[in-house]
């Protein structure tokens, strides 16, 4: 459970998303604790998306201010959320194809070897297999092989990868933040599991996460609160033991009015 007196990890304020005369986004406040997965729901074209890249820097909002731990920052590009704690891991998952799985975990890490073929920036292959083989163990997501190039390996297989690899950038940063845009598309039931216990170890360790997902079940099983997004609105940001599937569902079709999503996420 997030500690309730901490600062938010991640806090926007009012933020709005223009393009030309199309509101993606209108003046949305959304926050995520330490410690704490919250689930950002919607249909299609609700603007979760949108917000997702408003967090991780790949949009620059039209209106509105991010704060990271108290500090107001302004994300030009994915590298400056990166700097400041922020992973995310994208539904088409950004995986190298053609490397294996251990070199993909260590990107932007990469171990050289000691004394002059490290100066030859020739790479550590046999430390770094062991330092991913670890990491897979500690996050307990299961990948067949590290040697094998990520191309041969199944759907889930590739998930659990780029999972694995967001989870282990986000804990070298105590304070960090995972943002996942629908980590379960195209996974079975196991595969779904293990996602539920990846969010709940990184909780665990302090980590904040935001889960976009269609998936409901994994929404009330793997985060504590949810909010929901309408037209580019935010309807509802509701505890999870203070609501239930029917509402949530009311909330993104619209057939349930905001106020009272809205009204019973204040303290």
């Amino acid at each position: 459970m997030p500690n309730l007196t901490t600062s938010a990890a991640l806090d926007l304020r009012s933020i709005d998303v223009h393009y030309g005369y199309v509101k993606a986004l209108n003046g949305v406040d959304f926050h995520v604790q330490p410690g704490e997965a919250v689930a950002l729901l919607g249909d299609n074209g609700a603007g979760k998306s949108t917000l997702l890249k408003v967090m991780s820097g790949a949009h620059r909002p039209s209106g509105g201010e991010i704060h990271v731990r108290d500090q107001q920052v302004d994300f030009r590009s994915p590298r400056d959320a990166r700097t400041a704690g922020i992973e995310m891991v994208y539904q088409d998952l950004a995986l190298v194809d053609a490397l294996d799985t251990a070199t993909n975990l260590t990107l932007g890490r990469e171990v050289l070897l000691k004394g002059p073929l490290g100066w030859l920036d020739l790479l550590d292959k046999k430390k770094m297999r062991a330092e991913a083989a670890e990491e897979i163990a500690r996050l307990g997501v299961k990948i067949s092989s590290l040697s094998t190039p990520v191309e041969m390996l199944s759907g889930g297989q590739r998930q659990g990868v780029a999972l694995a690899r967001g989870a282990v950038r986000v804990l070298a940063n105590k304070s960090g933040i995972l943002l996942l845009d629908e980590p379960t598309a195209a996974l079975g039931y196991e595969q779904k599991l293990m996602v539920e216990r990846l969010i709940g170890r990184l909780t665990d360790d302090g980590i904040a996460v935001v889960l976009v997902t269609h998936d409901l079940p994994l929404a009330f099983s793997a985060t504590s609160r949810m909010a929901v997004l309408n037209r580019g609105q935010k309807v509802a940001d509701i505890a999870r033991a203070d609501t239930n599937t029917d509402q949530i569902v009311g909330w993104i079709t619209g057939s349930l009015a905001a106020q009272e999503g809205l009204r019973q996420a204040q303290p």
